[in-house]
């Protein structure tokens, strides 16, 4: 009996060292995170900056030298190119804000096509066109929607002729 405590015992340590020398750091994830759907063309998927924010859809963000100039949204870098996305509930909607920031400086960028392809709760899909707000140099949009639940949204923008993805996710 006490040799099969032993064995118990040497069987689990070894598993713990395996599954700790499997696991990636915070900064080795960036590009592997899980495409939703299987897609390979699908864009990277938002983390979630702090438990105060709207959901994200699970995934990492990878560490970099970029300057700290978030405005508490959840963010996804693709390329040269961040996107940070925020909502905000209001009697007419939910404010989405996107702001699209370009190098190692994190500039704005003004002149893209933004469109967000928002999923309803029931399935269907909708899109809207984000405009961008100069004074806040970053792209709006107010969503109708009301209903409860959970909203995935695509963030598309052709920056003359080069597509940036992100995916993000709110909740009513």
């Amino acid at each position: 009996m006490k040799s099969l405590k032993s064995n118990l015992i040497v069987l689990a340590s070894v598993g713990l060292l395996f599954l700790g020398a499997c696991t990636k750091n915070e900064g080795d994830i960036a590009d592997t995170a899980p495409k939703p759907n299987n897609d390979p063309t699908s864009a990277p998927v938002a983390s979630q900056p702090n438990a105060a924010s709207p959901a994200a859809s699970p995934a990492a963000t990878a560490k970099t030298d970029h300057p700290q100039t978030s405005k508490g949204g959840q963010v996804v870098e693709s390329g040269a190119y961040k996107l940070e996305f925020l909502t905000q509930k209001e009697a007419t909607g939910t404010h989405l804000d996107l702001y699209l920031q370009k190098g190692d400086k994190q500039e704005p960028v003004p002149n893209a096509k933004v469109i967000a392809q928002v999923q309803l709760p029931n399935g269907k899909q909708q899109t809207l066109a984000l405009k961008y707000d100069a004074e806040g140099k970053h792209y709006a949009v107010v969503f109708p929607g009301k209903d409860a639940g959970s909203y995935p949204v695509k963030v598309i923008a052709d920056v003359n002729g080069e597509k940036v993805e992100g995916r993000f996710t709110f909740n009513q």
